[in-house]
């Protein structure tokens, strides 16, 4: 096995990126040109469209217009469909097409919505997390459960179970890596498990791989524990807190078998950029005097061009290149600049620790503050809204 560095990470494995979520898509023919050409078989006048609410604390902003299915292989910029062999011509016709509509879903802002939002109530989503159940455990702003995305130019189409459910339909959606895909996968389980009914779903007892079934849809979302996605010394899903990580490069078919007859793959590459034992953040993302940390961060980020300090834009593009160069189609979700606004989406003290913490720790809340993951409700949900709009 060979010690886990930054470079030979970077070198081996071309998932990479800040947070980015990677949709794998194995689906079959029809489905592919659901997903890459839109759905032609449906009138997309009749679906519904995301509104813009105005509330005590929105903003006025108009969207210019509501992307249809047909629109979604088009008018995104940011979001890299491939194509094995596209003419010159072809991708010249896309550029065109790409700059005409000029929306790109992945640019943005974060508006208020007390109307819309969360799409769920913490307690009652039966398979929520204690990590991630921040209410649960004392934080006593909900602000942060009542945020949308708002692209420029464009809508999302707006969130509905019903319809998620009908695209998994006889299909296995899986997410695969860390605990901050786990979060995702918790947030699509939340999001899905209201629509089915008592005794018409389960929840596989947690494992390696955890599997949520909809008995009528024949449909599972499934999530498998490989926080490097080769094999590493951190595969235990539950004793994974390791000081030194250590993979191996070129051993990926135990983990792989699990996920080879999955409809939809989704793939996180967060703990790829962990550089070291532990992660310490300052830069400007937080409050004067938080000593680099989310404790006690109520609000957004709201300057459309931040990137925070951790975000590697030259890598993002290396990553594009590589990829555009696989025979399969993968669609990047890069979502890591509309994340990195919500620096008060983080649980910070407000969730279950399994940790014991000194009196001294406890004195000071920074020092124990989790500022990697996120409540849910919560910033996964728009991930999910995002996957949700791309199938």
């Amino acid at each position: 096995m060979l010690k886990w560095s930054r470079r030979r990470a970077l070198q081996f494995f071309y998932f990479a990126l800040f947070s980015v979520f990677v949709l794998f898509s194995l689906l079959n023919d029809q489905t592919d040109s659901r997903i890459h050409g839109g759905m032609q078989d449906e009138d997309s006048a009749t679906r519904p469209s995301f509104p813009t609410y105005r509330t005590t604390n929105s903003s006025n902003y108009k969207s210019t217009r509501v992307l249809g299915d047909s629109d979604w292989a088009k008018a995104c910029v940011s979001s890299l469909s491939y194509k094995r062999r596209l003419s010159s011509s072809t991708r010249n016709q896309q550029r065109r097409e790409n700059r005409q509509r000029k929306c790109d879903i992945f640019t943005g802002r974060w508006v208020y919505d007390n109307v819309s939002y969360p799409l769920y109530d913490e307690g009652g989503c039966p398979y929520m997390s204690d990590q991630l159940a921040c209410t649960k455990h004392g934080r006593p702003d909900v602000e942060y459960q009542r945020m949308r995305w708002q692209p420029h130019g464009c809508n999302l189409k707006r969130w509905n179970g019903r319809e998620m459910l009908e695209k998994l339909r006889n299909k296995r959606l899986m997410f695969v890596g860390d605990s901050l895909n786990r979060g995702q996968w918790i947030s699509m389980v939340c999001l899905l498990q209201s629509m089915v009914p008592t005794g018409k779903k389960s929840m596989s007892p947690n494992a390696h791989l955890t599997i949520f079934t909809a008995e009528e849809y024949n449909a599972t979302v499934e999530f498998y524990w490989a926080p490097l996605i080769v094999e590493s010394n951190s595969d235990d899903p539950v004793n994974h807190r390791l000081d030194d990580r250590i993979i191996r490069p070129n051993a990926i078919y135990k983990h792989a078998s699990q996920w080879k007859n999955a409809d939809i793959l989704v793939f996180n590459s967060y703990l790829w950029w962990r550089s070291g034992p532990k992660i310490k953040l300052l830069s400007r993302e937080w409050n004067p005097g938080s000593e680099g940390n989310c404790f006690n961060e109520k609000t957004p980020i709201n300057s459309d061009s931040y990137w925070g300090s951790g975000s590697d834009l030259s890598t993002m593009k290396m990553v594009e290149n590589i990829l555009s160069k696989l025979d399969y189609k993968v669609t990047v979700i890069n979502i890591t600049q509309l994340s990195e606004y919500r620096k008060d989406g983080h649980p910070s003290i407000y969730r279950k620790f399994w940790e014991t913490f000194s009196p001294q720790q406890l004195e000071n809340p920074a020092s124990y503050s989790d500022c990697i993951h996120w409540c849910l409700p919560g910033v996964p949900d728009v991930w999910n809204e995002l996957l949700f709009n791309f199938l």
